[in-house]
């Protein structure tokens, strides 16, 4: 009789509050759709899987496929550049979303951080091909814009597309480029959040900017900072197929190929699925360790955590 009391007090709840329900509805369908649904195709990573058999037909091979790639010529290779690239664009990007967030909040111009800010943002919104363009546009060695200044002084123009020292430069800076603008949204959200009385106070006490910023912003936005890091651990073996794949050549492949990239070639373009299912499921539980194990050692040292 309790039970069917709570499951009707439920019911009311639910019908009261309909249009949160209705809300959460869409996220929850499409999670079910494109995140749990597929899991169940994640097996024929362990399955010599053939398009005519099927998934449940196919013949169970068990870790042959994982050990295909670990034992690849290029696997040190493609895990050492994976993990540059990730942790490359973690070390410069991060700092400058945060900087660029504390420059807009402490700025004393509204009208001049607003343009700044939608100027930062823009970038985000174009894809990889056209900053593929615009790259070719100021790097390249015949009319780039940066090469014209070196020759103007003198010096023979570089290919620095091509050029193995100068291309993961290009694709870490490249990056922090277009995505900083973008990252920073959260830092701004965390910042709106401080309380105003805590700078009000730092006012009277006589502290300036860089004081205000040691001593009241950074630490109030630090466990904003923890939690993206956590987030961004979890993902790091993703150091950005789109971009890769649009600058990367064959004299910089040395450099430039990542797990992506090579599980497209081999795992897609020669209908190796049950490869390419491996190594996705590979990466997926790294970055899942990384983040057990991260928010571990910051929960335990820090008292922030991801949860």
């Amino acid at each position: 009789m309790a039970e069917r009391s709570k499951f009707n007090q439920l019911m009311r709840d639910v019908k009261r509050h309909r249009s949160v329900y209705v809300l959460l509805a869409i996220p929850f369908v499409y999670y079910i759709i494109f995140k749990y649904v597929p899991i169940f195709n994640g097996q024929i990573a362990f399955k010599d899987y053939m398009a005519l058999d099927g998934v449940l037909g196919s013949r169970w091979l068990g870790l042959e496929h994982f050990k295909t790639f670990v034992n690849s010529y290029y696997f040190v290779e493609l895990l050492r550049n994976t993990l540059m690239y990730s942790f490359g664009k973690l070390v410069f990007s991060l700092p400058l979303a945060i900087i660029l967030a504390i420059s807009l909040y402490e700025s004393n111009r509204p009208r001049l951080s607003k343009v700044v800010q939608t100027l930062a943002y823009l970038p985000h919104f174009l894809s990889w091909v056209i900053m593929y363009g615009i790259l070719l546009a100021l790097l390249a060695p015949g009319d780039g814009i940066l090469n014209d200044i070196v020759k103007l002084f003198g010096g023979k123009p570089i290919d620095f597309l091509t050029n193995t020292n100068a291309f993961p430069w290009i694709v870490i800076l490249s990056d922090a480029w277009k995505e900083m603008g973008w990252s920073a949204i959260i830092f701004i959200a965390a910042l709106m959040g401080i309380d105003p009385s805590l700078f009000e106070a730092a006012l009277v006490e006589g502290a300036n900017s860089w004081q205000r910023v040691r001593y009241i912003t950074l630490p109030s936005i630090r466990p904003v900072i923890v939690i993206v890091v956590l987030l961004r651990l979890g993902t790091i073996l993703d150091a950005g197929f789109n971009q890769i794949f649009m600058l990367y050549s064959t004299p910089v492949l040395s450099v430039a190929d990542i797990i992506d990239t090579w599980v497209y070639r081999q795992g897609l373009l020669e209908f190796q699925f049950g490869l390419a299912t491996a190594v996705g499921l590979f990466k997926g539980v790294i970055g899942m360790f990384l983040i057990l194990g991260s928010n571990r050692l910051v929960k335990r040292f820090g008292g922030n955590s991801l949860y």
